[in-house]
C-alpha cells in the first residue's frame, strides 16, 4: 500500500480523533434539513461550531450564507474552501436512526456531510502547527440545489476585500465511488445544465381531416429526432452534448381535435462554455427549419442553469498530488471522464482558478443508492478522509 508522504501526513489521524464531533454535527444536520437560500437552523449550527475558533465571520443578507476567515501565518495568497448546506424536497426512505425529521425534506445529496467536514477541517487547520501559509476563507453556501446560492454569496460581497481568495477548492461526496477514496480530473469535471422548451405552432382542426389544418404533433416529433441527429453530427464526441427530451405535451385527452400547438421540454448538458453557446444556436436553427418545412413555426426557449464545472488543470493536478500525500497514492485517482451532474461551484471557478474533488462514500453495509434519491446514504467512516483532504489543501504551500 502506498504511504502518505507530505509533512501533513498525520492529518488523517488527527481527523480520526475528532470523529465524535464530526459525526454528531453530521447527524444533527441530517435530522434537520432545510431548503433553498434560507437555512436558519443550519446557519446557527455552523456559527456555533466555528465560535470556539474566534474567526472573523460574515453572514449573507439575501441568504443564510456563512463565510469565515482563518488567518494564515504568512503572506501566501488566500485559499477558499467551500461547502454547500441545503437539502432536497424528498421524503427520506433510508431507515437510518438519524433520518430526516422534516416531512418531505431530505439531505439526499450529502450537503450535510460537506458542511460537517468543512467545520471539522477548520478545526484541524486552526490547530495545525505552524498554521496555513496564508489566509483560509471558509464558505458555507445555501441554495446550491437550483437556487443560485453561489451567486448570491458573490452578489452580497461576502468574498470581497479581506475575504477575497486566489484559489478555490470543494469536495463533493459520491456513493458511486469506493469509500475513503478521492477522485478528480483536469478540465471538465461536471456538466452545465440548461432547460429546453420547444413549442411548435400549427393550425388545429378535426382529427379526421388533418389536411385541412397543420398538425404540429408529428412536426414536433420530427424536431425531437432532428435534434438528436444534430447532436451526433455537429458536435465533437470528445466535447459532448446530451440533449434529453423528457416531456411532450399536446392537445386535450379524449378530444377529437388536432391542437394548435405542441410542446417538448428537456435538458441540455454540455461540458464547455463554447459548446454551451453553440448548442443553443444550433437548436434554434434545427427547430425552426424543420417546422418551416412542414408549414409550422417553432419557438425555442433555453433557461440557463449552472455552467460546466471546469477544473483548472494545474490546480486539479496539484490538489490530487496534495491529497495523495496525505491519504496515500492508492486512494486518490484521476477520473477518466466527466460526470454529467451540475454544480454552482462552477461560478467560483469562473472567478478564480481551482478544482472540485469527489469523495467516495459507498456504503459497505447495504444497498447503494445514487444522490438525489430517497434512499441515498453514505458511509460515515469516509468523512474523516474528506476532513483531512480539505485541511491538506489549505495547509500545503502552493509552489
Amino acid at each position: 500500500m502506498a504511504q502518505p508522504t507530505t509533512e501533513h501526513s498525520g492529518l488523517l489521524g488527527r481527523a480520526e480523533r475528532r470523529r465524535a464531533p464530526l459525526t454528531e454535527l453530521y447527524r444533527r444536520l441530517h435530522r434537520h434539513p432545510e431548503l433553498g437560500l434560507r437555512l436558519p437552523r443550519t446557519q446557527q449550527a455552523v456559527l456555533d461550531a466555528l465560535r470556539p475558533l474566534g474567526l472573523e465571520l460574515r453572514t449573507g443578507t439575501t441568504s443564510t450564507a456563512v463565510v469565515a476567515r482563518l488567518p494564515g501565518r504568512g503572506e501566501a495568497p488566500p485559499v477558499l474552501l467551500r461547502a454547500d448546506m441545503d437539502a432536497l424536497p424528498l421524503t427520506e426512505r433510508t431507515g437510518l436512526p438519524y433520518a430526516s425529521e422534516v416531512d418531505g425534506v431530505m439531505h439526499a445529496c450529502g450537503h450535510d456531510a460537506h458542511t460537517a467536514m468543512l467545520v471539522e477541517a477548520a478545526h484541524l487547520i486552526a490547530d495545525a502547527p505552524p498554521g496555513p501559509p496564508g489566509d483560509v476563507i471558509l464558505m458555507f453556501q445555501p441554495g446550491e440545489e437550483g437556487h443560485d446560492g453561489c451567486r448570491t454569496v458573490l452578489a452580497d460581497g461576502l468574498l470581497d476585500g479581506a475575504f477575497a481568495a486566489s484559489r478555490a477548492y470543494a469536495l463533493h461526496q459520491l456513493p458511486a465511488l469506493p469509500s475513503g477514496t478521492v477522485a478528480t480530473r483536469p478540465g471538465a469535471l461536471l456538466a452545465g445544465a440548461d432547460r429546453l422548451t420547444v413549442t411548435v405552432r400549427g393550425r388545429g382542426g378535426h382529427v379526421g381531416l388533418p389536411h385541412l389544418g397543420v398538425d404540429p404533433v408529428p412536426v414536433l416529433c420530427a424536431v425531437v429526432l432532428a435534434v438528436q441527429q444534430m447532436v451526433t453530427r455537429q458536435f465533437d464526441v470528445f466535447d459532448p452534448v446530451v440533449v434529453t427530451v423528457n416531456r411532450l405535451d399536446a392537445g386535450t385527452p379524449g378530444a377529437g381535435l388536432i391542437p394548435d400547438t405542441a410542446t417538448a421540454e428537456g435538458t441540455i448538458r454540455t461540458f464547455s462554455d463554447p459548446v454551451r453557446g453553440r448548442v443553443a444556436e444550433a437548436l434554434t436553427t434545427v427547430a425552426t427549419g424543420v417546422a418551416t418545412a412542414h408549414g409550422c413555426t417553432a419557438e425555442v426557449r433555453i433557461d440557463p442553469g449552472y455552467p460546466p464545472t471546469v477544473n483548472d488543470p494545474a490546480e486539479a493536478r496539484w490538489a490530487r498530488e496534495t491529497v495523495a500525500g496525505v491519504l496515500g497514492a492508492d486512494r486518490v485517482h484521476e477520473l477518466p471522464t466527466p460526470v454529467p451532474a451540475s454544480e454552482d461551484f462552477a461560478y467560483l471557478l469562473h472567478r478564480m482558478p481551482g478544482a472540485m474533488l469527489l469523495l467516495g462514500t459507498r456504503p459497505t453495509d447495504g444497498p447503494v443508492a445514487p444522490v438525489h434519491s430517497a434512499g441515498m446514504r453514505l458511509d460515515e467512516a469516509a468523512l474523516t478522509t474528506g476532513v483531512a483532504a480539505l485541511a491538506a489543501l489549505a495547509l500545503t504551500p502552493r509552489d
